[in-house]
């Protein structure tokens, strides 16, 4: 069954996590093309000023503070844009904690209040937006990361919190296809993003947690995630660096096993002390898209591009492919 999703200047949005990061630029994007959106997160001091900001500007925003691991928050959240906005279009899961540390080092408690946040504030954005996404179709969207596809020493918790989002995913979409839900269920695997998590997080390593590198702008999810948003997409992978060491990973396991653990090293910096307190359970540092340390953070993937924009890519490739016969066949005409 074909899905049609709706241009987002007629959209109904609802974004969790959208006090900072990827959330807070997707959220803000989707306003500025005329959708009407409610941004979740716990910072509700946050989330009141910039809904009194940018409505001041003329756009369509509300918002509803909510703990993604509390199911009957998440609930609430997907009932108030209902309330307001009268139905939700699309759904973004996006909220969500870091933490570094070695695995067996990291204290239990804070091991599973990351999987609260990152595992079950999916599985809560889910059950809660599923319910009316199926009146009248629509999508919904899922941020995980390429570590849901590799394994990641220092950040383990993590990594195996995006495996489980990732599974969870995919057997969700496998059952909504089977009962003809109309709903696009996407999965958007970012690679490392400038954004505030790791100054954010639990750090029981030496020195500030880092992003891994090679790092993106977050703009680029915000696109990814809306261009989701408008045409049914099974997953996308933001920064072919990214993809790269996916790639890398599976096909070279042995070798990546071995390398992993030096690379790790680059997760966290010495220089510096890690902010306190983090906002594993209590929101903290909101109000912030970027990290403010990687003004060089990449701004544009071809792959990323390409992947979104298959007719596109396939006419250039085409193209190309054209002038490339046409020079060949021209020098081998007799002068």
């Amino acid at each position: 069954m074909a899905i049609r999703l709706k241009p987002l200047k007629e959209q109904a949005i609802v974004i969790t996590g959208a006090s900072s990061g990827i959330g807070l630029a997707t959220a803000r994007t989707a306003a500025e093309a005329g959708a009407q959106v409610l941004m979740v997160a716990r910072s509700e001091d946050v989330l009141r000023g910039l809904v009194a900001q940018w409505q001041a500007e003329g756009l369509r925003v509300e918002a509803k503070a909510a703990d993604v691991g509390d199911a009957a928050g998440v609930q609430a959240a997907a009932d108030y844009a209902v309330e307001v906005f009268g139905r939700i279009d699309t759904w973004v899961n996006d909220a969500g904690v870091a933490l570094y540390a070695k695995l067996m080092e990291t204290p239990d408690d804070e091991h599973e209040r990351l999987f609260r946040t990152n595992y079950f504030g999916v599985v809560h954005g889910c059950k809660a937006a599923v319910p009316h996404l199926l009146k009248q179709g629509g999508a919904l969207i899922t941020v995980g990361s390429i570590v849901s596809d590799m394994p990641s020493p220092i950040m383990g918790a993590y990594a195996a919190s995006k495996h489980a989002i990732k599974a969870y995913v995919a057997a969700l979409r496998m059952e909504l296809r089977a009962a003809g839900a109309p709903i696009a269920v996407t999965l958007v695997k970012p690679s490392g993003i400038d954004t505030p998590i790791g100054q954010h997080a639990p750090n029981h390593e030496r020195g500030e947690g880092q992003i891994p590198p090679p790092i993106y702008d977050p703009q680029l999810v915000a696109d990814a995630i809306l261009a989701c948003a408008v045409r049914p997409r099974r997953t996308i992978t933001v920064g072919g660096g990214g993809l790269a060491q996916v790639l890398f990973a599976n096909h070279f396991p042995t070798l990546f096993e071995k390398i992993a653990p030096i690379g790790a090293k680059t997760f966290t910096d010495p220089r510096k002390a890690q902010p306190e307190p983090s906002n594993l359970k209590w929101g903290v540092g909101a109000g912030r898209i970027r990290s403010g340390e990687h003004p060089h953070a990449r701004r544009t993937s071809l792959y990323t591009s390409a992947a979104l924009n298959p007719g596109t890519t396939s006419a250039i490739i085409a193209g190309l492919a054209g002038s490339a016969v046409a020079w060949w066949w021209a020098g081998r005409r007799p002068s």
